[in-house]
């Protein structure tokens, strides 16, 4: 893909009011959130279960793109329409994850390294192929008494880049996540600092491999307290805090920032998405990129009945559309109870 078309890819999937669907989830993730609803993790139940948010009418008002899994990727409609086909019909980019996931970094207790660089040249030209035009990776970064190292940082920055640049050449925009997790009872001024350090390795990577910054998007955590903090920041803390890290940390190049939910609840992802907009301008879109914050409504809804479709797509649908007023900075609580 040429380098204008790189560059509009990425400013489609960060358009103002819209944001990005995270329909990753892997095959163990997907059933624990099967399980919760008592639905078996089937291939077929799946299928429909993605199907119905991919049909759901007028999401693409507020949704401009989505993350899939593998096998996602390769599934059809209930009429038998390639899911890439479905998205594209409405204006949605189709994206996929391409990481193997983060698994134990050797030599390092408690930290990880993402894996899946083997092979990945092959695998994304056949992605393309497929109908994706964007791609995700994950690295997660751990706060402890004595970690992240900045060996772990490095190695997840190095990795990041060079999968970035290897999307670039096979036509893909690079969604690049480096997770700051908000695992542990860290305060939200340590978690500015490890984000503050982790984005700027990234950068650092993502130039020296010669990634084209106007053809990528960022998927970072926001600045927040550990989960196990006895003190949690508020909303506008989190604001406050998160815009003036990225400010010292990403470049005004970037088109966009996704943010991840990270384990936040679908309200308060969307009220703190809501107050970094309603701060003003900034030199990148501030968007999201929520999984669990846009799906759990609606996979409560469902319950793995097809009688509950309806009812799934309008839970779905409203989420979204909240969502997508914190975009604008626009969300009110009294948006929940419409």
């Amino acid at each position: 893909m040429p380098t204008d078309e790189l560059i509009s890819v990425a400013q489609a999937m960060v358009a103002k009011g819209r944001g990005i669907l995270a329909a990753d989830e892997s095959s163990p993730t997907i059933k624990k959130r099967f399980d919760s609803i008592n639905v078996e993790s089937t291939e077929e139940n799946r299928r429909s279960y993605r199907g119905l948010l991919f049909d759901t009418p007028g999401f693409e008002k507020h949704v401009s793109g989505v993350i899939m899994f593998d096998e996602t990727l390769r599934q059809k409609a209930a009429d038998g329409t390639p899911f890439p086909d479905l998205l594209t019909s409405k204006g949605v980019v189709p994206g996929i994850k391409v990481d193997k996931g983060a698994k134990p970094l050797a030599g390092f207790p408690d930290e990880k390294i993402t894996e899946g660089l083997d092979g990945l040249r092959d695998r994304l030209k056949e992605y393309y192929d497929l109908g994706a035009r964007f791609t995700k990776w994950r690295a997660v970064i751990t706060i402890g008494h004595t970690i992240p190292t900045g060996f772990c940082i490095d190695a997840n920055a190095h990795a990041l880049a060079r999968f970035a640049a290897l999307s670039q050449e096979a036509g893909l925009v690079p969604i690049v996540e480096p997770e700051v997790l908000m695992d542990g009872s860290h305060t939200i001024e340590r978690c500015e600092k490890v984000t503050e350090i982790t984005l700027n390795h990234v950068f650092f990577q993502l130039m020296a491999h010669r990634v084209l910054l106007e053809g990528m998007v960022l998927k970072p955590n926001m600045v927040i307290s550990g989960k196990d903090c006895d003190v949690q920041a508020g909303v506008h803390d989190v604001a406050e805090a998160t815009v003036r890290c990225f400010r010292r940390s990403v470049p005004a190049s970037v088109p966009g920032i996704v943010f991840l939910s990270g384990g936040q609840s679908a309200k308060l992802a969307t009220q703190n998405l809501n107050a970094m907009n309603a701060m003003g301008d900034h030199p990148w879109e501030l968007s999201f990129s929520y999984g669990r914050a846009l799906q759990e409504e609606a996979l409560r809804a469902w319950a793995g009945k097809s009688s509950n479709i309806a009812k799934a797509q309008k839970a779905f649908y409203h989420r979204a559309e909240c969502v997508g007023a914190a975009r604008y900075g626009k969300y009110t609580d009294a948006m929940e109870a419409a």
